[in-house]
């Protein structure tokens, strides 16, 4: 069964743009390598620029792989280049019961 993730990645300082197109190959790559499902992802801003990306993975099992996966390992040091990983529970409005963020098109 998959397992869905919300990922929330926070730019740093200059990186916004890069950042955005590193999100936008990311699940691509993930379906190539038979890691994700083609369940639609979601991106969304949240107020302090945090992105955070919504998918879901083929199964646990695919997330143990894609940890070593030199594919998927190069693109994620393109991530730790233009991003901190963040948690949802430090982004601006996550203490209240409705938080809100912005939708992103990729």
């Amino acid at each position: 069964m998959g397992q869905v993730v919300i990922a929330a990645y926070r730019p740093k300082p200059g990186q916004e743009r890069l950042l955005l197109e590193v999100v936008k190959t990311h699940v691509p790559i993930l379906r190539q390598q038979k890691l994700a499902t083609s369940r639609p992802v979601q991106v969304l801003r949240a107020s302090d620029g945090t992105l955070l990306e919504i998918f879901e993975w083929v199964s646990e099992e695919a997330v143990e792989k894609a940890h070593h996966d030199p594919v998927v390992m190069k693109l994620w040091e393109r991530f730790s280049k233009v991003s901190d990983i963040g948690t949802l529970a430090t982004l601006p409005g996550a203490q209240e019961p409705f938080p809100h963020f912005e939708p992103i098109d990729l």
